[in-house]
């Protein structure tokens, strides 16, 4: 999904909030900017729909939430609020009532990338994601081929990268004991298209 900053957009969290609740788009928030969210390609909507119906299989019972495009997480002291495409919280306060629009403690991020938000989703979106405590995995998918680039939590300043490519390669998601098959994960997607900007 692509971003566009808003004109004059520095807003307090409390008003971001307020308005993402009756708002008919939706807008990710950094340290007062207020960002529009564009639509997904077809390409996206398959991954993003794919990774989210195997990981919520096989989490069901488990006490895990995972959650797709439409939940926001909250960096820090209302830092930032991003949509991730996939996200998985294990995290019991995650569940109350009052965090029924953001979660604060997810353990999985997936974002799959496209032209517009992929430096973002490298860049100034992992640097925000790293300060959540718990989160344990940060996954990008590009949907354009079958790569994968898995970034894992060793410590609390470091973060080892294991990539899977090809389609008879298996993605390991150690932070909730799942193995995928990159070819499921890809599951009718049209690689023929050209990717658009």
């Amino acid at each position: 999904m692509g971003y566009a900053l808003l004109k004059d957009s520095r807003i307090s969290p409390d008003e971001y909030l307020a308005g993402e609740q009756i708002a008919d788009e939706k807008y990710e928030y950094i340290d007062g900017e207020v960002y529009a969210m564009a639509g997904a390609a077809d390409r996206h909507v398959k991954v993003s729909g794919n990774t989210y119906a195997m990981i919520k299989t096989h989490l069901r019972g488990s006490g895990c939430s995972t959650y797709i495009a439409d939940m926001k997480v909250r960096i820090g002291e209302d830092e930032a609020f991003f949509y991730p495409d996939v996200m998985v919280t294990c995290d019991p306060a995650d569940q109350l009532p009052e965090q029924d629009y953001t979660k604060n403690a997810p353990k999985l991020i997936i974002e799959v990338l496209s032209p517009s938000t992929e430096s973002r989703d490298r860049g100034s979106k992992f640097m925000h994601y790293r300060q959540l405590a718990s989160l344990q995995e940060y996954v990008l998918i590009d949907p354009t081929h079958y790569y994968v680039e898995v970034f894992r939590r060793q410590n609390a300043d470091e973060w080892l990268l294991r990539t899977c490519q090809g389609q008879d390669t298996s993605l390991i998601l150690q932070s909730i004991g799942l193995t995928l098959s990159l070819l499921d994960l890809y599951e009718d997607v049209r690689f023929d298209v050209p990717p658009s900007a």
